[in-house]
């Protein structure tokens, strides 16, 4: 018979124990995808579907992409009811929220960005 997990950390010495409880609660609110941060909330695919107004294999696909636009993100993210902040953080300076991209990249820039990529429509 296997032993419980319980029983092995309850054998480690209180030092240990104390690490291992340490090192749970630093990983217990990570998550290493969309699905689980969706799980996280409480929330079905089916829910988010009808809060992006797509349907639910879009979810799926959704939560399995390696790559997404920062809005997909965000309206995801608002979806399971939280809240997507983007922060830089850069080794000499203190960590800059961004609220919104055009923050990042001025008017003009946007602008001549948007009039190239017509043209390449086109």
């Amino acid at each position: 018979m296997g032993r419980r997990l319980e029983d092995i950390v309850a054998a480690l010495p209180a030092t240990r124990r104390e690490r291992v409880e340490s090192r749970f609660l630093e990983l217990r609110d990570q998550v290493e995808s969309l699905g689980e941060l969706r799980r996280a909330a409480g929330k079905a695919q089916a829910e988010i579907a009808a809060a992006l107004n797509i349907r639910q294999p879009s979810v799926s696909k959704i939560e399995k992409q390696a790559d997404m636009y920062l809005s997909t993100l965000r309206n995801y993210v608002e979806a399971i009811g939280g809240e997507l902040d983007l922060i830089v953080r850069l080794p000499s300076r203190e960590p800059i929220r961004i609220e919104r991209l055009r923050d990042v990249t001025g008017k003009e820039e946007r602008a001549s960005f948007l009039k190239k990529r017509s043209k390449k429509l086109l």
